[in-house]
């Protein structure tokens, strides 16, 4: 199987082209190429496919073998792709996921992707809809006792679902410990994504994720989407804000009129190459 090794922000996976190669498995083959010690090593797999939709699809699996609706740092790196390598020469495109079709629009330089800004779309505030479990229609600064310690979440989807969690010293905070608690509590029917935030001032804030399927990582995008909603829904910053995760930044922006989503951010190509099956 050739593929591509592409990061947004550290945020790593194994690029495949689908219009050319065929996988059994997949599952499988996420599970054995994002192995780090005996893979390629990555967060998971994505297969840029074509479609009736849009003019690409993106077919999405995590480290675990699960499958992902969404990847706002994924979907930057599915933009540089097509176009780097020529399968588009667009600079404006849409890519069908499991959350939708995205529309994204391409900063190109000397011949190439250099930045990518992402329609996300609207995010999903309805706790039924996330889904977590509540007696309240959305969930925001709800409090929620995780292995016997009450913390406040507020509640988003951006096609998947995520709990936002105010937290104080996060770079200290064992994560590894608490993530997976959070991700498998029951108040959590489809498990969930955590993003864990200090808010540094009104335009910007710093975050660190747990990723259901996949562990920390170092970006999620649709957990900066997800964050800077939060964000506003709490009053603590302004529609557009910088996110700071481990990997680097990227600026989002909720448009309040037309109540969508605007992520900006890089995409980098790593190597490429062939792994036998």
């Amino acid at each position: 199987m050739k593929f591509t090794k592409m990061h947004g922000i550290g945020n790593d996976y194994v690029y495949v082209n689908g219009f050319e190669e065929r996988v059994e498995n997949k599952p499988e083959v996420s599970r054995m190429v994002s192995d780090r010690h005996f893979g390629i090593g990555s967060d998971g797999i994505i297969f840029i496919n074509p479609s009736e939709k849009a003019d690409f699809e993106m077919e999405m699996y995590n480290s675990d073998g699960s499958r992902a609706e969404m990847c706002g740092n994924g979907i930057r790196c599915v933009a540089k792709y097509v176009y780097d390598f020529g399968l588009t020469n667009k600079e404006k495109i849409s890519i069908d996921t499991l959350a939708g079709v995205k529309y994204l629009d391409l900063k190109v330089e000397n011949g190439k992707v250099a930045e990518i800004t992402v329609d996300m779309g609207e995010p999903e505030l309805m706790a039924k809809n996330i889904p977590i479990v509540s007696e309240n229609e959305k969930v925001v600064s709800e409090d929620i006792t995780v292995d016997g310690k009450n913390y406040q979440i507020t509640g988003v989807s951006m096609g998947n679902p995520h709990a936002i969690v105010y937290y104080d010293g996060i770079q200290d905070m064992k994560i590894e410990e608490i993530g997976p608690k959070f991700e498998c509590h029951e108040r959590f029917p489809r498990r969930i994504n955590t993003e864990f935030v200090e808010v540094i001032d009104r335009q910007h804030v710093s975050m660190r994720v747990w990723e259901r399927g996949a562990g920390e990582t170092l970006a999620c995008g649709t957990g900066a989407c997800a964050v800077a909603v939060a964000c506003v829904l709490n009053g603590l910053t302004e529609s557009e804000v910088k996110v700071t995760l481990l990997g680097g930044d990227l600026t989002i922006r909720w448009d309040k009129e037309s109540n969508h989503v605007f992520m900006t951010g890089p995409a980098e190509t790593v190597y490429t190459g062939e792994i036998l099956l």
